[in-house]
C-alpha cells in the first residue's frame, strides 16, 4: 500500500492537464470518440496518480516510449504493464513536471493525437527546461491503450539534464 500512495504521489505531480484548445470529440466518428475517451481517462488517470485506472486502461502489450538522449533515466521503450508501472515512478522522480497545456487533441480511428506545450525541471541537475513543444501518439485497442509515443524537445531536456 505504501508503494501505491508512493507512485500517486509522484504520478500527481507529474502531470498537470489541462485540456484546452481544439478538441473536436462531439465531432468524431464512435471509434475515434472511443479512442479519444480512452487516452484522456488514461491521461487524467496519470496526471492523479490514480493507478487503479492506469492499470484498468493499460493492454497488456502496452508500449510507452519516450524518445531522446539514452541517459536520461525515463527514454524507453517500456513493454507491457509490469515494465511500464515500474518506469512511472522512476519519470516522477527524476522530472518534475512546472507548466502543461494540452493545445489541440484529436482521433482518428484507433490513433490519438495531442500536442501541448510545458514546461518542467530535471530532479538529476535541478535545471529548469524552459517552455517547449510536445506531441503524442497514442493507439487503443478494445478500450485499452496499446502506444503512448512521447515526443518532446529532448535537446532541451537533454541539456537542462545535464545541467547545461
Amino acid at each position: 500500500m505504501k508503494r501505491r500512495n508512493i507512485i500517486q504521489a509522484i504520478l500527481s505531480s507529474v502531470f498537470v492537464l489541462s485540456l484546452s484548445g481544439n478538441t473536436q470529440a462531439a465531432d468524431m466518428d464512435a471509434q475515434s470518440k472511443a479512442s479519444f475517451d480512452t487516452v484522456m481517462a488514461f491521461m487524467g488517470a496519470v496526471g492523479s496518480g490514480d493507478m487503479d485506472t492506469v492499470n484498468t486502461l493499460m493492454a497488456e502489450d502496452m508500449v510507452w516510449q519516450n524518445e531522446g538522449d539514452s541517459a536520461m533515466p525515463w527514454i524507453g521503450p517500456w513493454n507491457g504493464k509490469k515494465e511500464i508501472l515500474a518506469f512511472l515512478p522512476v519519470f516522477g522522480e527524476n522530472f518534475k513536471t512546472t507548466a502543461w497545456e494540452n493545445t489541440d487533441a484529436f482521433a482518428s480511428g484507433d490513433t490519438v493525437a495531442v500536442f501541448g506545450k510545458m514546461n518542467g525541471i530535471t530532479t538529476h541537475s535541478g535545471k529548469q527546461i524552459g517552455n517547449f513543444a510536445f506531441a503524442l501518439r497514442a493507439k487503443v485497442r478494445d478500450g485499452k491503450v496499446v502506444l503512448w509515443h512521447w515526443f518532446e524537445d529532448s535537446y532541451a531536456v537533454s541539456k537542462a539534464f545535464h545541467g547545461k
